[in-house]
């Protein structure tokens, strides 16, 4: 469903866009660090965290919500695709450097590297050539954008349940106390990383120019707060598959992350009530 008209729209906005990826990528994940110093039983919830923090952005939900905030949603796209592009690249170095060193562990970085292309990067080039090759199928696709959405978001929704269901036996022994603690911990992690954005977006505003600056437009701003505060589960998943047990019990690890990233959506959809324009009183 990419439409390579709808990234190169966000070009006038490339300094917020720039900065946006930036933050996905090598800013954020540094808070796996301090994520990491948190003690609870099992440990894999912590660790599954500080793994879903070194992600880029979700595929589709940072930008549905910069829509509904009225944003600038060809920013939201593109911070969203170059993201996830270049993750492949960034995402195993992000691992190895703010978690498995943090916990004595030799990450594979090759064998991640590989898998990452496998899953992610052949599909969408793939899924490009077929678009950009035959009008027929880019017409039809764009015609039932919903359908082709709606299948999406069921495929990405069996990733994670696969793997929560390959450790029902050890889920069954977690205490719900314990569990709700994971799920308070998410929930935190994203709100830091809104602050964390925020925060950064009114700094660089104030650097830039003040009002003429890219990064005061409302637009660009709700678009770079939503997106660069988000990260991604299905990638998540297809970066443990490949690990194994090396980082512990992958349903242990991914559980924390299903429950972070259904939060985050939900707290984002009311931050957008905030963010939309306000229409004048009639």
């Amino acid at each position: 469903m990419l439409r390579s008209e709808e990234i190169i729209a966000a070009v006038e906005a490339f300094p917020v866009g720039l900065f946006g990826i930036v933050s996905i990528l090598f800013l954020t994940p540094y808070f796996s660090r301090i994520i990491l110093q948190i003690q609870l039983q099992p440990q894999e919830f912590i660790t599954g965290l500080a793994m879903f923090n070194c992600m880029p952005t979700t595929l589709s939900s940072g930008v549905a919500l910069t829509q509904l905030a009225g944003g600038n949603s060809a920013l939201a796209l593109a911070m969203t695709v170059i993201s996830n592009m270049l993750g492949i690249f960034i995402v195993p170095l992000s691992l190895k450097k703010f978690v498995a060193d943090g916990v004595g562990m030799t990450l594979p970085t090759q064998q991640l590297f590989k898998s990452l292309v496998l899953t992610i990067l052949i599909p969408l080039l793939l899924g490009k050539v077929l678009r950009e090759s035959f009008k027929d199928v880019a017409d039809f696709v764009d015609r039932n954008r919903k359908l082709f959405s709606g299948i999406s978001a069921l495929f990405l929704s069996l990733v994670p349940w696969t793997q929560v269901s390959k450790s029902k036996s050890l889920l069954l022994t977690v205490k719900p106390t314990v569990f709700l603690v994971a799920i308070g911990l998410g929930t935190l992690l994203h709100l830091t990383l809104l602050i964390f954005n925020i925060v950064a977006v009114s700094a660089l505003s104030a650097i830039s120019g003040g009002r003429k600056s890219t990064f005061s437009r409302k637009e660009n701003a709700s678009a770079l707060i939503l997106v660069a505060s988000q990260k991604t589960l299905p990638v998540m998943v297809a970066v443990i598959q490949p690990l194994g047990n090396a980082f512990g019990e992958p349903g242990l690890l991914v559980l924390p992350c299903v429950a972070a990233h259904l939060n985050q959506i939900i707290l984002d959809s009311f931050l957008v009530n905030f963010l939309r324009p306000k229409r004048p009183l009639q």
